[in-house]
């Protein structure tokens, strides 16, 4: 993914990932004839991050066309760039450069996932979607995605299998196959545990457990998330070892859950603050001294109640 410049590492731009070469040409293109990729999974949300790339381009303009692809109306598809035009929209630009590249649906995918996956933060639920879906396109092509289309080696055949896809998904995202699977299991979430893990109150760990559960039982472990304000490993620990789960009550699951907590203690302690005994007991009274005359004081009382019974 990295060429190496003078004894350095250069890291490839995303028009090097898209295949784009330098000497390509820009156009404008009306805001209103681009469309976003379908079902992509990366979010555009109005935070502070938008708020300083709209002053960017609105100080600056846009810097960095984004990349598109021309559809079968005449217009384009976004490829690269969903933040940037939406950005330019709030700004009120007519007009946003772009780059125009001929691209399969599937390589679109991929190409879609390849560049947006580059950015800093990337939330869990990108993560997961884009893998799955780049995954399968990877799988209905049937060949390696990092040969160019120019390639004379492109099209070589290699097994459809997802151990295959999966390895390449996670070397080309710097991470393990068995990483891949994990994230990918996470798109069997319900979104509203989907969305619990994008701001980390359940554990990418916790997920992929839940993720195996009924669409139903996962409604129910939403609901007493929601309700209790907290959910242990040890509870969906329980859940996930609980046979026939499938076929329980809600008030089952519920007691499953509050089954697997610890239990309290029984046992209770008592304790006295110095400065609460201090206003009885004259200051050279050791503890031991002051111990000793509660013990003799609760004794009395002890005796005065069964007489007085």
């Amino acid at each position: 993914m990295a060429s190496r410049v003078a004894g350095k590492i250069k890291l490839q731009s995303v028009d090097e990932l898209l295949g784009v070469p330098d000497i390509a040409g820009t156009q404008e293109i009306e805001i209103g004839r681009i469309h976003a990729f379908p079902n992509h999974p990366f979010k555009v949300l109005d935070d502070e991050k938008m708020d300083t790339l709209v002053d960017s381009i609105r100080e600056n303009g846009i810097l960095n066309p984004v990349i598109v692809r021309p559809d079968q109306s005449g217009n384009y598809e976004m490829i690269s760039g969903h933040r940037r035009l939406h950005a330019a929209v709030i700004v009120g630009l007519q007009k946003i450069p772009a780059i125009v590249k001929e691209m399969s649906d599937d390589e679109a995918i991929i190409k879609m996932v390849d560049a947006n996956i580059q950015r800093e933060e990337i939330l869990p639920s990108e993560r997961a979607f884009s893998f799955k879906m780049k995954m399968e396109a990877m799988k209905r092509r049937g060949y390696r995605s990092d040969l160019d289309a120019n390639d004379s080696t492109s099209g070589t055949e290699f097994p459809k299998s997802d151990k295959w896809s999966r390895d390449i998904v996670g070397s080309e995202a710097g991470m393990t196959g068995r990483q891949v699977t994990k994230y990918i299991r996470l798109t069997e979430l319900i979104p509203e545990l989907l969305d619990y893990v994008d701001i980390k109150k359940i554990t990418i760990a916790m997920a992929v457990d839940l993720s195996y559960l009924d669409e139903q039982v996962q409604k129910w472990v939403y609901e007493y998330f929601k309700e209790n304000g907290f959910l242990k490993p040890v509870q969906v620990e329980a859940l996930k070892n609980y046979p026939n789960l499938s076929n329980v009550t809600q008030f089952s699951v519920i007691s499953i859950m509050n089954d697997a907590l610890p239990k309290k203690s029984k046992e209770s302690k008592l304790s006295f603050s110095a400065k609460k005994l201090d206003k009885y007991f004259p200051p050279q009274y050791s503890t031991k001294e002051r111990e000793n005359i509660i013990i003799q004081l609760l004794e009395q009382w002890s005796a005065d109640q069964i007489q007085s019974e």
